[in-house]
């Protein structure tokens, strides 16, 4: 190794309220030997790190640019509303959005959500962050709608959130640079999608054909035209070894 090589790594973004710890695991477990750096970044940040190189792939919220950016959706999450733990939507096992046509309702610089339009009253200025929301809320200025896994990630004990039953949704997945497609790339993505060790895809199918050709006894038998095994020609007969009735001497 020369001193300007590098030794290889896989570098992952992940946005608020995706974990990838389930994932990580597994690829300790199958490539230990590359290390795998995890970058929690914003929205926003996490899109510009796939677009510049700074990340080799990223869980992130879509949508996301896909001329420049291939994507795999893993799942969509429930949207709910983050509600003092007194407020009347507590008492409620869901709700929609008409029902908080007269609340005043929150919506951070930073919302994932992509509303055709907006539920309930504006509040007087947006806050910049889902955190600065969640802390108005808690405050009584108003309520929020987020996806479930961010009412989570900023959970209070004073606060409660239910389900909006026709709210926006929020898709979750995998992505990175169309034409930065590596072979690590490939490996994250088997890992995602729940292949196994021993599933094959473009590398270890390679890897098969040259040790068959590196071993000729391992080849499998070409098929006839009729699609099935070509039998062994018949041994010759050698010379002196003809069958049939020994003639008379005279």
């Amino acid at each position: 190794m020369t001193g300007s090589e590098e030794p290889p790594q896989f570098r992952l973004a992940y946005v608020p309220g995706v974990t990838p710890s389930k994932w990580v695991r597994i690829w300790n477990e199958r490539l230990p030997d590359i290390p795998l750096t995890l970058l929690q970044l914003s929205v926003a940040e996490a899109r510009d790190a796939l677009r510049d190189g700074a990340a080799d792939a990223g869980l992130v919220r879509l949508p996301v640019d896909r001329t420049v950016l291939s994507a795999i959706p893993l799942y969509e999450e429930s949207t709910v509303v983050v509600v003092p733990k007194d407020h009347v939507v507590a008492a409620v096992d869901e709700v929609t959005t008409e029902d908080l046509a007269d609340e005043i309702v929150l919506h951070p610089l930073d919302d994932v959500l992509e509303w055709p339009r907006l539920p309930g009253q504006p509040a007087f200025e947006r806050p910049a962050t889902t955190e600065d929301a969640v802390e108005l809320v808690a405050a009584g200025i108003g309520v929020l709608v987020v996806p479930q896994s961010l009412a989570r990630l900023h959970h209070r004990k004073d606060l409660t959130y239910r389900p909006v039953t026709d709210a926006p949704v929020s898709s979750v997945a995998l992505s990175w640079p169309e034409d930065a497609t590596t072979d690590m790339v490939e490996d994250f993505i088997g890992i995602v999608r729940g292949r196994t060790v021993n599933s094959t895809r473009g590398r270890p199918a390679a890897q098969d054909m040259a040790k068959a050709k590196a071993d000729p006894k391992k080849q499998p038998k070409r098929p006839d035209a009729a699609g099935g095994r070509r039998k062994p020609p018949a041994a010759k007969k050698t010379q002196g070894a003809r069958r049939g009735k020994p003639r008379r001497r005279s």
